[in-house]
């Protein structure tokens, strides 16, 4: 019998819980300049490390995910998260309904990605924003197919063009370094540059600046 994907990928055993989540949302929540008090929508919420991460930095959140694993987990915490396959239905949610739709590690594992973009764009108030966070193929594609369920890759210009498609304003696109320290010292980008041109992205480092200055992510946004 197949398991839950959240509760077997993301065991709390494998992948111990972290500060990191609450450092990113803060991160773009100022990089953004997001409101205290908005409402955001964590799409593929997973556990909700993430979706808390927002919470614990003043703003209203919600989650969607196809995993009762992740109903109940953040339903302990107080947060309503709705099950659905976000995929392929129609989101339960109203148009025009929230200021910021979030997703990370989610549009990689959609064949198709026009049905979580449309939604997105519905659900968004005018002037709402979405952000997405994808696995850059182009630093980490020896490792992209690590996770089975990935199967759409994505580059900064493909991400870019799919906001472009179904008319976002304002997009950007861009290589993103999961680590703090680059966010606050900027120069230290050229030494994550010489390591990618000394050494392989693996799943299996454990040096966290190593790790992550080899396998960057793409992150994408833009306002309805």
């Amino acid at each position: 019998m197949k398991q839950d994907y959240v509760q077997t990928i993301y065991n709390e055993k494998v992948r111990p819980k972290t500060s990191y989540p609450k450092k990113l949302t803060k991160y773009l929540i100022d990089r953004f300049r997001i409101p205290g008090g908005s409402l955001l929508l964590d799409v593929g919420c997973g556990r909700g490390d993430f979706t808390l991460g927002f919470k614990e930095n003043g703003l209203e959140v919600e989650g969607l995910d196809s995993s009762d694993f992740s109903v109940s987990e953040l339903g302990r915490s107080g947060i309503r998260v709705s099950k659905i396959d976000f995929s392929r239905n129609r989101w339960p949610f109203s148009d025009n309904s929230f200021d910021v739709v979030f997703s990370k590690s989610v549009i990689e594992h959609l064949p198709n990605p026009e049905n979580f973009i449309c939604e997105s764009y519905r659900i968004l108030r005018p002037g709402g924003r979405i952000i997405t966070m994808t696995p850059d193929w182009k630093t980490g594609l020896r490792i992209f197919y690590d996770d089975y369920t990935h199967v759409h890759p994505y580059t900064t210009a493909g991400l870019r063009d799919l906001l472009l498609l179904f008319s976002f304003r304002q997009v950007s696109s861009e290589q993103f370094y999961q680590l703090p320290v680059i966010w606050k010292l900027p120069f230290l980008k050229i030494i994550s540059w010489v390591l990618r041109r000394i050494m392989y992205p693996s799943s299996d480092i454990n040096i966290k600046f190593i790790r992550w200055s080899l396998d960057l992510m793409v992150l994408g946004s833009g306002i309805k």
